[in-house]
């Protein structure tokens, strides 16, 4: 990150807010983001002041996405432009680690090999996982990089690369049980790759974002969320997450109408888009229920792709 003043930075995506949206237009952008409710007595602030407060907590990191977002949706000024050029590349700081994903069994025991360097390594439960265990590149993963780790992993070098693919496709769908919803998303994005080829990125279903042990049943304040529906690692450290939302996301065993559930959910978004990752929901009533839910979808990854890869 460069050393562009956060302060500077809010101050500057504050006044932009201030000249090209309404007070309502600038509510419904922070309320979009996950940062409402705020304080009834900001609702005295002026426009800028009401933004400045909004973002006063936010890092650099943080600051640098909502500055580009900004600048999508408004035809921002030379000054905004120049910072957020300054500010390098956008998305998740930090390297990725440990990518564990598509598991169709009991959930793997993970422990430390090394704490001090974050190496871990998975102990039990390992046949039911990938790790994926190559370094990423500065371009993110793609269907290529990842079907050629699935060749070596599985001995399957020398095959034809579409035999590969549905091998790694057969896979990754096994891994989403009974989901019809999510099954509809990992075969749409496949038709993708399909009509434009290999080099598009990976989309990768089920993937640890915490670890936590222990059950709920174990331990009431086990971490939530603890795997993410979909991800896709793009160029630049973007992080995007597609999160597929049935019942469970917002009721409770009965099926009564659950504040709390729902109030959950957001809040961890919140963190997620606070830390850089893009979280985009699909309600699985979306998918089921429309005649055609793949021209949703594909929309949805055609604008993916022109946000992130055009």
């Amino acid at each position: 990150m460069s050393n562009v003043s956060p302060n500077r930075l809010r101050r500057s995506i504050a006044d932009h807010l201030r000249d090209g949206m309404t007070r309502v237009q600038i509510e419904d952008f922070f309320e979009d983001l996950g940062l409402a409710p705020w304080p009834e007595e900001y609702a005295t602030y002026t426009k800028a002041g009401f933004a400045y407060t909004i973002l006063k907590d936010h890092d650099v990191q943080s600051l640098a996405d909502l500055a580009r977002d900004v600048a999508q949706r408004i035809a921002a000024p030379d000054e905004l432009m120049a910072l957020v050029a300054r500010l390098g590349p956008s998305g998740v700081s930090g390297a990725l680690k440990n990518l564990i994903f598509a598991a169709d069994g009991p959930k793997p025991r993970i422990v430390f090999r090394d704490a001090i360097n974050n190496d871990i390594a998975v102990v039990e439960n390992e046949q039911y996982c990938l790790v994926y265990d190559r370094p990423l590149e500065p371009g993110g993963l793609t269907w290529r990089q990842l079907t050629a780790w699935w060749a070596d992993r599985e001995g399957m070098t020398g095959n034809p690369e579409l035999g590969i693919a549905r091998s790694l496709y057969q896979r990754l769908n096994r891994s989403l049980g009974e989901n019809d919803a999510e099954r509809r998303i990992l075969r749409a994005y496949a038709q993708r790759y399909v009509r434009l080829g290999p080099d598009i990125p990976a989309l990768l279903p089920q993937v640890y974002l915490h670890y936590d042990p222990y059950s709920k049943q174990q331990a009431p304040t086990t971490l939530s969320r603890q795997r993410m529906d979909f991800l896709l690692l793009l160029p630049n450290r973007a992080r995007v997450v597609i999160e597929c939302d049935g019942v469970q996301h917002y009721a409770d065993e009965r099926g009564g109408a659950s504040p709390l559930r729902y109030a959950d959910m957001v809040a961890e978004d919140r963190e997620l888009r606070l830390r850089g990752y893009e979280v985009y929901r699909f309600g699985g009533a979306e998918l089921l229920q429309r005649a055609q839910p793949e021209e949703l979808l594909d929309r949805f990854f055609n604008a993916l792709a022109e946000r992130h890869l055009d």
